[in-house]
């Protein structure tokens, strides 16, 4: 009788205690020079810093056909009813809907437009799948924040993503401002895996949804990489896009401003780069969180 043989795992996370791992893949997958939207210039300073911003990724156009299908989607009752909404737990407002490409043409042809997904695959170095979207709401006077964190952390130890390259587009459909509650990122942090401290609970996702409790640095870690790399907080007009690298080490404070500051989230995974059973939790998690479908945007 023989047995398979262990499968390596590059990023250890959920152990008993923290450790950090230096990045064991490329940050830029694509051949210096392969043609794209984006310039050379550009992905220098992506693969440097783990992030990319353009300041009117789509017009004032498209941000209010955005809007108005999000302002839609939040609406319909049926949406609110279904388990790809995430409501937030004091005010009972809509914080997230996932899989919002499938849920909405809209959005699906936003996935398919090549000034989105062509970031993607140059990035990436090739064809590309959604491994999740959703929409995040956070209106204003209260709604709550997104801890700081690497996704693939969650992606590697929950969904099962072996390698790091993955990459996500923050497409703002309402004004960044500096004080309501915009993403910030430590630059250069993405060269380092935080694996976290403690086992996965079962359905992890119910509540990590809501507020992150497993996966969630130290203290002291975070001061670590704060120290080392900085804080990087975005700011932009509707239409701006943020790209980031799966393991920056990022998060959002609490909006209480009157405004609010909503966007819709794009996660493209390599077609080489597939999930397999997660490497830290005991079952994936469901598939509008972490996609088992690896057909690739065309």
């Amino acid at each position: 009788m023989t047995t398979a043989p262990a499968r390596t795992d590059l990023y250890p996370t959920r152990g008993a205690t923290e450790v950090t791992t230096p990045r064991q893949d490329p940050v830029v997958w694509s051949a210096p020079g392969t043609p794209g939207p984006i310039t050379t210039a550009d992905l220098t300073g992506f693969e440097r810093d783990g992030f990319l911003t353009v300041d009117q990724l789509i017009g004032d156009d498209e941000v209010a056909l955005y809007r108005a299908e999000l302002d839609r989607l939040i609406a319909d009752p049926a949406v609110r009813a279904d388990e790809r909404s995430i409501i937030e737990p004091t005010s009972q407002d809509v914080r997230s809907v996932f899989e919002v490409h499938r849920l909405s043409e809209v959005f699906a042809a936003l996935v398919r437009d090549e000034r989105v997904v062509g970031r993607a695959r140059q990035i990436l170095g090739s064809d590309v799948y959604v491994h999740q979207s959703r929409i995040n709401v956070k209106p204003g006077f209260g709604a709550s924040g997104f801890y700081w964190h690497s996704d693939f952390e969650t992606w590697h130890a929950e969904d099962g993503l072996p390698n790091m390259r993955t990459v996500s587009v923050s497409i703002a459909l309402t004004e960044n401002r500096d004080t309501n509650g915009g993403l910030m990122i430590m630059p250069g942090s993405h060269k380092t895996f935080l694996g976290c401290a403690g086992e996965t609970p079962k359905d992890n996702y119910k509540k990590s949804l809501q507020m992150q409790d497993a996966g969630t640095p130290s203290d002291e870690a975070l001061t670590g990489f704060a120290d080392a790399h900085g804080i990087r907080l975005f700011t932009g007009r509707a239409g701006s896009a943020t790209w980031f690298d799966c393991n920056a080490m990022h998060g959002s404070g609490d909006n209480i401003t009157p405004y609010p500051r909503s966007n819709v989230f794009i996660v493209f995974n390599s077609v080489e780069n597939t999930a397999v059973d997660p490497f830290a939790a005991p079952v994936p998690r469901p598939d509008f969180i972490g996609a088992r479908d690896f057909t690739p945007v065309r």
